[in-house]
């Protein structure tokens, strides 16, 4: 999604520059990757805190400005079946996210994106949170991007890969579908 999907006069998928960082005479983003995927094994609701991406930090690293951060859930082993990959109910869809401090803290640490594998790139509770959808909402408002759906994210290191993200250039698009490609040097 691109952040004119929040309603902004801000740019489309046919005007967003690609998602490139001039570093080290190449284009690439770096990737960065918060293991969540013990916590939603035990609560599909679970939300990643201000105080989980710390903990991530003190372990990993400061999280660089131009930088991806994507949360692994393991959620994409349930896109087999249309109900476990919504995981709703009466009460309304159960899947992991980021609480909107969370959102809000990675802002400003500078990241170009937020990322997930569920359905969206919030919790299915964040409809009811303040403000509604915070990745969403918040990730555009500041001219950022979001990627949901993501899938083997458990194949990838917490550090190190460099994430290709490229949209398609549809005229005045607020969304586009993508093959978001990871790569990892070989060791």
């Amino acid at each position: 999604m691109t952040p004119r999907s929040t309603g902004s006069p801000a740019r489309t998928t046919s005007t967003a520059p690609p998602i490139a960082l001039r570093h080290r005479n190449s284009w690439r983003r770096l990737a960065l990757f918060i293991d969540c995927s013990a916590e939603t094994a035990k609560n599909p609701d679970f939300l990643l805190t201000v105080e989980g991406v710390k903990a991530w930090e003190a372990a990993h690293g400061p999280i660089p400005a131009g930088s991806w951060v994507l949360m692994r859930t393991d959620w994409y082993k349930r896109n087999a079946s249309e109900a476990t990959f919504l995981n709703a109910d009466a009460q309304g869809p159960h899947s992991p996210g980021p609480t909107a401090a969370t959102i809000e803290y990675l802002l400003t640490k500078g990241i170009v994106g937020w990322g997930s594998e569920t359905v969206g790139t919030d919790a299915g509770s964040a409809g009811g949170m303040n403000p509604p959808f915070p990745a969403h909402n918040l990730m555009h408002k500041a001219n950022r991007y979001g990627l949901a759906s993501l899938c083997h994210l458990d194949r990838l290191p917490p550090t190190g890969a460099v994430l290709i993200a490229a949209p398609l250039k549809i005229v005045n698009g607020t969304g586009s579908p993508l093959r978001v490609l990871a790569l990892v040097a070989r060791h």
